[in-house]
């Protein structure tokens, strides 16, 4: 890779987007204006969710597409040649991406959803509800997470590395770890639908960013930065614009268990402090730099809430409480994840004081 592009993909600046700071109270306004428009216009909401093929909701296909591309734009599946200097920081990242964080999700489902919160919630949801929250687990952070690193003034390029390593990985580890966990979770598994959303929202949408990519670093790094900026506010507008979709048809459900949110949160919560803290620990019993340390945590911890809102979608439908637990996630990701970025960032003394 050269210095133009390791610069390039570098985090450029520690200073977190106007949208980004301020996504979950976007995403509180998205569930405003979503429930009352589908009590209002609810027949639009039906003519949108009858334009299908092969079970793919054209246009929520379209706002996906906006929503991930920009954001795999900007993976350098070359940095993987930097991942032996970082062995230690990527191996408990992907211990606790990939051995722990989508089965203790599983467990916390179990726990709250089907046992503790159970009387509280839809019965004939509580699977889609794990579902949902499995398929949040099984899919680790990407572009949000360049974020979290600036942030807590993490290594960009172990940063860069590890992404890159971890969208390899799900490329083709997604759908076999979802499959096992709605298995064992006694939820059926449909396969073909599960598959085909990998090739949608995965393996489709790498093959588009990385061709892009690789034509804006043939006009220059200068271009290259200008439209991976100027691609960002469209990548969280599709984000919001399909979450008022989602909210439209989920309306009713809410509007008669507002506390089925509050409740689907507790989990979410958990999962992200449980492998967030891991992750730190490991990486200061192993002797990693504070600055590997940070960003492994909280990537260990973040989701990648788009493909998993896709995902859902595909696999349940608008409607399910799988797609309304993957848009909890959302709520919960952004004020969550900044919190950990400030302990993490209090705590560096003390981290380094072993």
């Amino acid at each position: 890779m050269s210095t133009a592009q390791k610069s390039a993909t570098a985090p450029q600046s520690g200073v977190i987007s106007f949208f980004e700071r301020y996504l979950t109270v976007w995403v509180a306004l998205c569930i405003v204006a979503g429930v009352l428009l589908g009590q209002w216009l609810p027949g639009i909401f039906r003519t949108i969710g009858a334009m299908e093929v092969a079970q793919v909701n054209l246009p929520v296909g379209l706002l996906i597409w906006i929503m991930i591309i920009p954001m795999l734009i900007k993976i350098d599946f070359g940095a993987m040649g930097q991942v032996a200097g970082h062995w230690r920081g990527i191996g408990v990242t992907l211990f606790v991406n990939w051995l722990v964080k989508p089965f203790s999700m599983a467990l916390l489902g179990w726990i709250f959803v089907r046992h503790l919160f159970a009387a509280w919630l839809p019965s004939d949801q509580l699977d889609s509800y794990i579902a949902g929250l499995i398929l949040l687990a099984a899919a680790p952070c990407t572009a949000m997470v360049f974020v979290w690193s600036q942030l807590c003034k993490g290594d960009p390029y172990f940063t860069l590395s590890q992404i890159a390593l971890n969208d390899a990985i799900m490329v083709v580890a997604f759908a076999p770890v979802v499959g096992l966990l709605l298995g064992l979770s006694s939820i059926t598994v449909p396969w073909d639908t599960l598959i085909t959303s990998v090739g949608l929202y995965i393996v489709v949408p790498v093959l588009i960013a990385q061709g892009i990519r690789k034509a804006l670093f043939a006009r220059g790094e200068a271009t290259y930065k200008s439209v991976v900026s100027a691609l960002g506010p469209y990548s969280i507008t599709a984000l919001l614009a399909t979450l008022v979709l989602l909210f439209g048809f989920q309306g009713n459900a809410i509007v008669e268990q507002p506390l089925i949110i509050l409740l689907l949160a507790v989990p979410i919560l958990l999962q992200v402090l449980l492998n967030a803290g891991l992750a730190y620990l490991l990486n200061r019993k192993l002797g990693v730099a504070h600055c590997v340390a940070g960003p492994s945590a909280l990537i260990g911890a973040s989701n990648f809430f788009e493909l998993a809102v896709a995902t859902a979608i595909s696999l349940f439908g608008f409607h399910s409480g799988a797609a309304l637990a993957t848009v909890v996630g959302v709520l919960v990701e952004v004020p969550v994840m900044l919190f950990v970025v400030g302990v993490v960032n209090r705590s560096e003394r003390w981290y380094e004081s072993q």
